[in-house]
């Protein structure tokens, strides 16, 4: 198993939405950024870890990488500036999102009964619609407002509070709040304040 907190390139599934994981796909503060998607096969993996999809993209080429690449980075901007989102971020997202996807169909089961098949999505577009419509989904829905940044300074990934007061302030308790904690005790430690 990978360690998210040591290995900078281990995906991280901390936002709560498709979308919001994967605007965690690059991570870290310019000129320090840790590009997880650097080749197609890690956008196929990436898939396949989201549980988008069972099975390696095979139109995974580095033309599909770069459409990956913008619409993540359309999709970063317009959560963290969703009061006053750029137009064309919003084309972006909206290009993505209005794409038409293999429906569900009708079929028989074994007794000739009804049943519901839907389809396998396989090919990169499809899916980067699906993230695209998590993301609108996102954003006109009901935690539109609850989009939040990590607050350790070192952390620039996203995540939805759902939590019921909406005081999350970290990605992961596990990680960023764990060392925000470790700090503030080994600070009142030094400065002889009681715990």
């Amino acid at each position: 198993m990978v360690d998210t907190r040591t290995d900078a390139l281990a995906f991280r599934w901390y936002g709560g939405r498709v979308s919001v994981d994967f605007t965690a796909t690059l991570t870290g503060q310019a000129p320090d950024t840790a590009e997880q998607l650097r080749t197609p096969a890690d956008l196929s993996r990436w898939c396949r870890e989201a549980h988008l999809t069972d099975v390696p993209l095979p139109d995974a080429t580095p033309r599909a990488l770069a459409q990956a690449h913008q619409l993540r980075e359309s999709l970063h901007r317009t959560f963290l500036h969703a009061a006053k989102p750029d137009p064309d971020d919003l084309d972006t997202i909206s290009t993505w999102s209005a794409r038409s996807l293999p429906g569900p169909r009708l079929t028989t089961d074994a007794d000739d009964a009804p049943a519901l098949h839907r389809p396998q999505l396989h090919l990169t577009g499809d899916l980067l619609t699906l993230i695209a419509r998590d993301g609108v989904d996102l954003l006109t829905g009901r935690h539109s407002h609850r989009i939040r940044e990590c607050a350790a300074p070192d952390c620039t990934l996203l995540f939805v509070d759902v939590s019921r007061p909406g005081r999350r302030r970290w990605c992961s308790m596990d990680v960023c709040g764990a060392r925000a904690k470790m700090a503030g005790y080994r600070s009142r430690k030094t400065q002889g304040e009681p715990r």
